[in-house]
């Protein structure tokens, strides 16, 4: 996926986590118990920190071009984004009848983990260098046909 595919998933799970953040403080408030609506919370918030992450995936891909660490770290945000905050969500929407989902959460969370670690590794100082928008000088503008003419 590219930058801006990286960038639009970024938002829509981003989006999701306001609409499932809403939907755990006005339709679950006082139909679950404060410890299930704790739990509902805590997947939101990952899910909102997750997707500003993967926002992050996609600026960097747009600035430094396609790699494969960069993709790791996209597809392991976006992966751990589903099962974690999922998991916990299925939880709190079953009712605590399937406690198993709780085994589950922790694949995520290695995900989420492993997705900071490949975005670390992509923003090695010896790959950013310069914008891909940026002239040789470091200057920003239109390249002109003559190298050695700046606009």
């Amino acid at each position: 996926m590219n930058g801006a595919g990286w960038a639009r998933v970024g938002a829509i799970l981003g989006a999701v986590a306001v609409i499932a953040g809403t939907f755990g403080a006005h339709g679950l408030e006082g139909k679950v118990d404060p410890d299930a609506l704790e739990t509902f919370e805590i997947g939101v918030r990952y899910q909102m920190f997750h997707s500003l992450a993967l926002l992050a995936v996609g600026i960097l891909a747009l600035r430094t071009g396609p790699s494969h660490v960069i993709s790791a770290a996209g597809w392991l945000f976006l992966f751990g984004s589903i099962v974690f905050p999922g998991s916990l969500y299925l939880l709190v929407l079953a009712g605590g009848t399937a406690k198993w989902l709780g085994m589950i959460a922790p694949i995520g969370g290695t995900a989420l983990i492993a997705g900071w670690i490949s975005l670390a590794v992509a923003c090695r100082a010896d790959r950013l260098g310069p914008p891909k928008a940026c002239l040789d000088d470091g200057s920003a503008g239109v390249v002109s046909q003559d190298p050695q003419r700046v606009p």
